[in-house]
């Protein structure tokens, strides 16, 4: 970050507390719909863009904030690497920094590790406007609180981002997608028995009747699985993978047209099915369940449900947020909500009640 960009930024964060007004901090605005809805003056860090530093030897590449995803995703397939959360973009003009602050997987996350496994260090300001940095450069960097990782999944409630060191993976050198025709019960059962085995998947999904698996490795590796668990060849395979992490195959269609409220359950792989009123559409062996809700749906049911099976449901998207995006926290982990931010937002104006009223 040029001096002065970062002096304009803290000197604006400074008046906002000064004044307590709140800020609204948007990058490519993709990720809008997520959470409670945006408050406060909105902050623009879209145009801060930028690769620092790319080691592809060292797997670790560094980026500002604002980078679109699309850039940092062609810089490093130009060298054999990959984001191995495979995050979601929704739509064009994803930044890096809304990937960090969202803290959303796509579909090789069970496999290749969440958001929160691959941040390696963050720069950011503070609600007081403090030029902050946590973590690093390097795989092992961490002593006491890992802050940077906290960044994960925030929302913007704790901290502007201007910076952040990933991890990168290797670029797999043969991927192939397969095909079943099975009932759901079957498919939830058939993801976790491949799960309990040493085979190369990287992706599962279930919807209308039919499981997709990738298989992602070494040739000889692919092959044997493939050999291994059948199924049909899928030549589509790079088209349907991205159309489920963003969002745009046609099982979401109805919500995209405002019709349905988008759920998100997460749950224990081994969950059986149950009917929750609407169809399904199952990821991440078994463990991700997306449910396209009518308003006439029971949400105590839904939460309850998710709970019951050691997991939470989130209102993912939709026009009417009345009823809460988030799960209620138990007063003790609100508690500790409640302290981190007073820690990095004393006055509250870093996107106020995105996540929580509380905070």
């Amino acid at each position: 970050m040029t001096d002065s960009t970062l002096a304009e930024w803290q000197a604006r964060l400074r008046a906002s507390t000064a004044s307590r007004t709140p800020v609204r901090i948007r990058g490519g605005g993709t990720k809008d719909f997520y959470g409670e809805t945006p408050l406060g003056v909105v902050f623009d860090t879209g145009a801060y863009t930028g690769i620092v530093d790319y080691e592809p030897t060292e797997l670790v590449i560094t980026a500002r904030a604002g980078t679109p995803l699309a850039e940092i995703e062609q810089a490093m397939a130009s060298r054999g690497q990959m984001l191995a959360f495979e995050a979601p973009h929704f739509a064009s003009g994803a930044t890096l920094g809304g990937a960090i602050a969202a803290g959303l997987s796509g579909p090789r996350r069970p496999y290749a590790g969440a958001v929160r496994d691959v941040v390696l260090g963050v720069r950011m300001l503070d609600g007081r406007g403090d030029d902050l940095r946590f973590g690093g450069r390097v795989m092992k960097n961490v002593a006491g609180f890992d802050v940077a990782r906290l960044m994960c999944g925030a929302l913007g409630t704790l901290g502007l981002l201007t910076e952040i060191s990933i991890k990168c993976l290797p670029l797999p050198r043969c991927e192939a997608t397969r095909a079943f025709e099975l009932t759901v019960d079957e498919a939830i059962s058939r993801v976790n028995e491949w799960g309990r085995q040493p085979l190369p998947v990287s992706a599962t999904c279930f919807v209308g009747g039919r499981l997709w698996v990738r298989l992602s490795g070494a040739e000889p590796a692919v092959q044997a699985a493939v050999s291994r668990i059948g199924g049909d060849a899928v030549v589509a395979g790079e088209t349907f993978w991205p159309s489920i992490r963003d969002h745009t195959h046609a099982f979401f269609a109805e919500v995209a047209g405002g019709g349905a409220a988008l759920w998100r359950l997460s749950v224990k792989s081994t969950t059986p099915h149950a009917d929750l009123g609407a169809e399904q559409l199952i990821e991440w062996g078994g463990a991700l369940r997306w449910l396209c809700a009518s308003p006439r749906t029971d949400v105590a049911r839904l939460r309850a449900w998710a709970r019951e099976h050691g997991g939470h449901a989130t209102l993912f998207r939709a026009a009417d947020k009345a009823i809460g995006v988030f799960d209620p926290l138990p007063a003790p982990l609100l508690a500790i909500h409640k302290r981190l931010k007073a820690e990095f937002d004393p006055h509250r104006i870093l996107n106020p009640g995105r996540m929580y009223a509380a905070f």
